[in-house]
């Protein structure tokens, strides 16, 4: 399977007129990974102590970042180290942000930023639970934060100085929907507004979000699926970056250390084509609305 596009571009601010980016946002949109390989997150000297697990505080996977707030949770850091690792992440944030704003200009107004993150823990050393297991093929979804038909878009860079992070990419997301649709069970209704109303959910659970939480849940825990789905093994190397819409592209990270994220929301309407989206796409193969 081929779901690479490479951006020939070594800059943050990347032109949208750039011949290779002149194409990224149908690409995008149509489940495609875009694969910058000479786009690198540079650590600065100081920066290069978090290329440790010290730098977690020992309950979280993960370190967050709020671009909003200036918050940083999951993290044992204090003091000046805390203000450096803040830094880090928020000079991520900036990056990305600029990155999706100049090659998606039509983005630019549109998004919202989610969580900064990085992820300083070995991912095939991590022992959860098959739901929470990122090393089997799933697409993205979020049980406490409803997205209402937004799509996630997410940047990645690998920090690792050494070591290329290891994803696995599955067939695309209308052919894994229509395999799991017929066996996936309708809302209960009334259930979206008592998860509310208790506070488990950040807001109304619609028909979509219950759908592709269902659909990340069974993809997940299907072993024929895992093994047997036509899919492609990606070692994307030191250095470099990688943009995709997680909601769309099936996907599964296999092995890697020290890596930075960025999400962000984009309404389905701020999309060149709409249809592409999950949205549409369950919409039609559901035959009803599903906000």
């Amino acid at each position: 399977m081929e779901v690479l596009d490479e951006l020939h571009v070594n800059t943050w601010r990347a032109s949208s007129a750039d011949p290779s980016a002149m194409h990224a946002a149908a690409a995008l949109e149509d489940g495609r990974i875009l694969f910058a390989p000479h786009l690198g997150f540079e650590l600065s000297d100081n920066e290069r102590q978090f290329l440790s697990l010290a730098c977690l505080d020992g309950k979280s996977k993960n370190v967050s970042f709020r671009p909003d707030s200036g918050a940083v949770h999951g993290t044992l850091c204090q003091g000046a180290e805390l203000e450096g690792l803040r830094g880090m992440l928020s000079r991520f944030h900036q990056h990305s942000r600029a990155w999706i704003t100049t090659i998606f200009p039509g983005y630019r107004d549109q998004l919202t930023d989610g969580f900064t993150t990085y992820r300083p823990a070995d991912i095939a050393q991590r022992v959860v639970s098959w739901r929470k297991d990122d090393t089997r093929l799933h697409v993205d979804a979020f049980p406490s934060r409803p997205l209402q038909g937004r799509r996630i878009l997410r940047v990645f860079s690998n920090v690792n100085p050494n070591i290329p992070r290891v994803w696995r990419v599955a067939d695309n997301f209308e052919n894994v929907a229509a395999r799991f649709l017929p066996d996936l069970r309708p809302p209960v209704p009334g259930l979206s507004w008592l998860l509310q109303f208790v506070r488990i959910s950040k807001g109304r659970r619609t028909p979509y979000d219950h759908y592709m939480l269902s659909l990340h849940d069974r993809m997940k825990a299907d072993n024929d699926y895992q093994a047997h789905s036509a899919q492609t093994e990606l070692a994307l190397p030191p250095g470099s970056t990688w943009t995709c819409f997680t909601d769309l592209v099936p996907h599964a990270a296999m092995s890697g250390q020290f890596a930075c994220e960025q999400t962000f929301y984009l309404p389905v309407q701020a999309m060149r084509d709409p249809e592409r989206s999950p949205l549409r796409i369950l919409e039609r193969l559901t035959g009803r609305p599903l906000l």
